[in-house]
């Protein structure tokens, strides 16, 4: 797949997700199967260009490219400049965020809240292609939106045909209103709709946490490509499974739990690496919970790492944890709804 002048793996990408995304979960999906990564949001106002996280969201040293980052904001010209100084900082795509329906982003207007104003959505978007077409011409601006402000206000055909002709390269939709949130099913007869309207890719995401349900997805879409998020918490390898079913049909084994605690330990040493020890083993529960979740003794083990505070010891308890799984077996065996 083509997006500007990058070449992309395949066609499965790496959904943006707050607090989730940080450059080694990118990095980890990349190597699992990922096809591309699009960055955390980071927000567009000035005053938090030079905070701490920001500066972490924005630090890409290492990573494989392209590099895709989420910018959010509600001033199209304040919008622009964020663009600019990502792009300054390394990003080689600049994607929109229209979709995030948290309400500390809706509040102040921005995320899936532009989706009502229609006419400031064109002013956002023409000022930051304007913007990045006149300095980096070979940057491409993608956008991702919903299907709408809630299910009796579904303007995402409206809003598709906005961007397109504003020169937005590519087009991702989750199939949930921003009413919605992340309740429900999703939808993704709205995702068929503006495929069949518009020339540029759409990429559909919402829901797809099995190869068989890619694959139906694709089908009943038309989308040239998928976004994957809550599914890879704590599955990463879900994008080989996918992409090796997309190819072939045929479903991959489940990996064994010697691979699952290496990829957890070569994820933790990397996110260590990245935040410090201090954040880093904070951070770092959440993703062992999902790795762990469903597990035989994971509750218990998962209310023990909450008290932990040092690397080592985290990355020892941890070990301890899935050497006792192998005890009974190398097969992943799941206990509880996983």
């Amino acid at each position: 797949m083509k997006l500007g002048q990058h070449i992309l793996p395949n066609n499965l990408f790496v959904a943006p997700m707050a607090g989730v995304t940080d450059r080694p979960f990118r990095q980890l999906c990349k190597k699992l199967g990922a096809g591309y990564a699009v960055s955390e949001m980071i927000a567009s106002n000035a005053m938090l260009w030079n905070s701490s996280k920001t500066l972490r969201r924005a630090n890409h040293e290492g990573e494989v490219e392209p590099i895709s980052v989420q910018i959010a904001g509600a001033d199209p010209q304040m919008m622009a400049e964020a663009a600019l100084l990502n792009i300054d900082r390394g990003a080689q795509i600049i994607d929109i965020n229209m979709g995030c329906p948290a309400k500390k982003v809706c509040n102040v207007a921005s995320g899936s809240a532009l989706l009502k104003n229609e006419v400031l959505v064109g002013q956002i978007l023409e000022a930051i292609v304007t913007a990045v077409k006149k300095d980096h011409p070979l940057v491409p601006v993608t956008l991702k939106i919903r299907t709408g402000w809630d299910r009796e206000n579904k303007n995402a055909l409206t809003i598709a045909q906005i961007a397109e002709n504003s020169g937005i390269e590519m087009l991702t939709i989750h199939g949930r209103t921003k009413a919605d949130l992340y309740r429900g099913e999703a939808e993704y007869e709205t995702i068929a709709a503006v495929k069949n309207v518009i020339h540029i890719p759409v990429v559909a995401n919402g829901d797809i946490n099995s190869p068989e349900k890619a694959a139906l997805v694709l089908k009943e879409t038309g989308a040239d490509a998928l976004m994957i998020g809550r599914a890879a918490q704590g599955k990463p390898w879900i994008f080989r499974e996918i992409s090796h079913y997309l190819k072939t049909g045929e479903k991959l084994p489940t990996p064994k739990v010697s691979e699952i605690q290496k990829i957890m330990n070569d994820h933790l040493l990397d996110h260590y690496n990245f935040y410090g020890e201090y954040v880093g083993v904070r951070t770092a529960r959440k993703h062992i919970a999902w790795y762990c979740k469903g597990l035989k003794n994971s509750h218990t083990f998962r209310h023990h790492m909450n008290t932990i505070d040092d690397c080592t010891l985290q990355l020892a308890a941890i070990n301890h944890f899935f050497d006792s799984l192998k005890e009974d077996s190398e097969d992943l065996i799941y206990l509880e709804a996983a």
